[in-house]
């Protein structure tokens, strides 16, 4: 077991065995604050520093079409590029939004007269129903750009798709394979460009999940959140939420599919929130308060779905794992599931699941993420 606690003085160190299959395209040791970057290609980005984050100032309507990538604008790329008030913030707001909606209330449009184009080099429902419906539905207009609309980094390198865009648009979203895409179109955009999903990272996935942990256990902070699981973009998320909110994060997954140690290493040295990652699964998730699951097998990885589902057949979240969480635990999955292999039906359909709540929340969290970096 490794166990992370803020105030620790000894650097974590572990080497990942090389049979570990993550799809890490980018050098993600240097995704920190306050050094140089390499981002695979030695040209340094710096966009992880988070040297655009801050308060956003007024909108200006024409800001759209400037010719270069503006130093005040506000991306969303990693959960820890924001300062906690920053986050819990977003949260708030999405909270206040999120009820609006839901009580029938259609006159806040703050977006009207926006556009916002949606890359997706990955194809998913959830993502671009809830960025599509949530931009709507507070008055702007999304455009969807599947893959084969574009070929960013194919047809089109993701400078000339982030320079291009942004003259039309007055924010980006995107859902990429590769990091480093995400950061080079960031980089070259001059509106806004927002994170939804890398094979990194997943950071407004984590702000849904933060949601409706809000709603139903009555904030991320002090609580017990493990994830049992391949050590993937979602747990570095995770792990990287820990960086700003104060609680206990336990990553259990089988030998060799740990996360990216550098990003358990950022945690450790911002020394808020507890990391720890685990083979033991009774150990990870006794007095669990949030027990959280994901696929065996990501996007690009189904070749690989028969082996995995050997390996990871003892950290199937079933009703006996659940009974060994805590009393009043909740059962979070991002979705897709496959029900039978990474979670039981029994417990999908249980009381204690609350995905689909937590799926509804992906609209709000992100409207108030976009509200956010448009300094709305």
């Amino acid at each position: 077991m490794l166990a992370l606690h803020s105030g620790a003085s000894n650097p974590l160190k572990f080497s990942v065995p090389r049979h570990r299959r993550h799809n890490h395209n980018s050098n993600f040791s240097n995704l920190g604050n306050g050094h140089s970057h390499s981002h695979g290609q030695g040209r340094c980005s710096c966009l992880a520093c988070g040297r655009h984050v801050g308060t956003p100032r007024s909108r200006q309507r024409n800001a759209s079409f400037v010719t270069s990538a503006s130093s005040s604008k506000v991306d969303f790329l990693h959960i820890d590029d924001f300062s906690r008030d920053d986050i819990e913030s977003m949260l708030s707001r999405a909270a206040e939004v999120k009820e609006r909606l839901k009580t029938g209330d259609r006159t806040f449009l703050p977006f009207k007269g926006m556009t916002m184009s949606m890359i997706f080099a990955k194809p998913s429902m959830r993502t671009r129903v809830s960025f599509e419906a949530g931009f709507s539905l507070l008055g702007g207009h999304a455009i969807y750009l599947g893959p084969n609309d574009i070929g960013i980094g194919t047809r089109e390198p993701a400078k000339d798709v982030g320079r291009v865009l942004s003259r039309y648009n007055d924010i980006l979203m995107a859902r990429l394979f590769g990091h480093d895409m995400l950061l080079e179109l960031a980089e070259h955009s001059s509106v806004p460009v927002v994170n939804g999903l890398t094979d990194y990272n997943h950071p407004c996935q984590v702000m849904a999940d933060a949601l409706t942990i809000n709603e139903c256990l009555g904030s991320v902070e002090g609580k017990k959140w493990v994830y049992v699981g391949d050590g993937n973009n979602m747990v570095h998320s995770m792990i990287r939420l820990a960086c700003v909110i104060p609680f206990e994060f336990v990553c259990c997954c089988p030998p060799g599919f740990e996360p990216d140690p550098a990003t358990v290493q950022r945690a450790k040295d911002a020394g808020v929130g507890t990391v720890t990652v685990t083979n033991d699964v009774d150990s990870a998730v006794k007095d669990a308060d949030v027990i959280y699951g994901d696929v065996w097998a990501s996007m690009g990885q189904k070749e690989e779905a028969e082996a995995r589902e050997r390996i990871f057949e003892p950290y199937q979240i079933n009703e006996t794992l659940m009974g060994k969480a805590g009393k009043n635990a909740i059962f979070l999955h991002c979705l897709p599931a496959e029900r039978g292999r990474e979670v039981t039906d029994v417990v999908m359909e249980s009381s204690q699941s609350k995905v689909f709540q937590q799926a509804e929340n992906r609209m709000h969290a992100q409207n108030a993420v976009m509200l956010h970096c448009l300094g709305l």
